[in-house]
C-alpha cells in the first residue's frame, strides 16, 4: 500500500515533491510537499461532512482563495511561505474544492431527475 501511495499521490496532486516543502516522518519525506497533504486531509475532510453539512456555494469557493494568494504571492515575490502555512490554505483549498465537485454532482443529479421525471410523466 505504502509504494503505491507513494507513486500515485504526486500524479494525483501534480506535486513537485520538493523534500524541503515536504513534511518528516522518523527523518523521511512524505510522498507529497505541505500544501498537496493540505488538500488531501481538505479533501477527506469535506468527504466526511458533505452529508451533514454543506457550506453555501461562495463561502465554499472563498476557500480556495488563500492558496491562490499564498502561491501566487510566492511565485512573484521573494516572499517564502512556510511548511504549516501550505499545509493549512491546502487544506481550505481541498474542502472548498471538493465540496464544489460534490455540489456541483449533486445539482446535475437533481437536474438530470427533473427533466428525467417531467419527460416519463
Amino acid at each position: 500500500m505504502k509504494a503505491f501511495l507513494c507513486r500515485w499521490l504526486p500524479i494525483f496532486f501534480g506535486c513537485h515533491c520538493r523534500p524541503d516543502r515536504s513534511f518528516r516522518y522518523r527523518g523521511r519525506p512524505f510522498p507529497i510537499c505541505a500544501r498537496c497533504t493540505g488538500e488531501l486531509v481538505g479533501m477527506i475532510a469535506a468527504a466526511a461532512v458533505f452529508g451533514f453539512f454543506r457550506p453555501a456555494p461562495w463561502a465554499a469557493a472563498l476557500t480556495l482563495i488563500p492558496l491562490v494568494i499564498d502561491g501566487f504571492v510566492q511565485r512573484q515575490t521573494s516572499y517564502e511561505s512556510t511548511n504549516p502555512r501550505r499545509f493549512w490554505t491546502g487544506c481550505l483549498f481541498g474542502y472548498g474544492f471538493l465540496t464544489l465537485i460534490f455540489m456541483s454532482l449533486v445539482w446535475v443529479y437533481q437536474l438530470g431527475r427533473s427533466v428525467g421525471l417531467a419527460y416519463f410523466r
